[in-house]
């Protein structure tokens, strides 16, 4: 038979745990809305770039004309990025259900990066972005960047590591 006190010990090592694990999500949360905001603030939220371009696929995208239907999640991306590898998979569950484009920036050939994503078995749009062009249009620097547009605004901005969550939100929340 175990001891009151012992279990009483160990439940509250566990609530200790808890409080901890929330305090650590909420100042690291505010660090990333923070670090978002700062990183963003050279990007327009209304007049933005009009992205026309052709996927790898042949297909015609012209984002702010999608945007009037629907939100749009705009990723920018490399090949080369580590940390694009563990938010492209969760972009690819979001291409399922939304309007995805996503932009390659500097990945190579449209062969090479075709070869790519059919390695990774990714299946959302694919704007090949050889020279860096489009990204510099929209001002982006760091990868993965992540926009959402509705009504040819940008309603949603951030970069880094992004959770299928946090994309999920912005989609719903745009």
């Amino acid at each position: 038979m175990t001891k009151p006190n012992a279990s009483k010990s160990l439940l509250s090592k566990v609530l200790y745990g808890a409080r901890q694990i929330a305090i650590m999500l909420v100042v690291f949360t505010l660090f990333s809305a923070a670090l978002d905001l700062w990183r963003s603030k050279d990007i327009p939220t209304d007049n933005l770039p009009d992205l026309k371009a052709m996927t790898l696929n042949g297909d015609a995208v012209d984002i702010l004309a999608m945007s009037y239907q629907e939100p749009v999640l705009l990723y920018f991306w490399g090949t080369w990025c580590p940390v694009c590898s563990f938010v492209s998979p969760s972009v690819d569950m979001m291409s399922t259900q939304y309007s995805v484009v996503t932009v390659a920036m500097n990945s190579g050939s449209d062969e090479k990066l075709s070869q790519y994503l059919k390695h990774k078995q990714y299946d959302f749009p694919v704007v090949n972005d050889t020279k860096g062009l489009l990204s510099r249009d929209f001002s982006v620097n760091v990868t993965p960047t992540l926009m959402v547009i509705k009504d040819g605004e940008l309603q949603f901005y951030t970069s880094g590591f992004t959770s299928l969550p946090g994309m999920w939100w912005r989609m719903l929340l745009a």
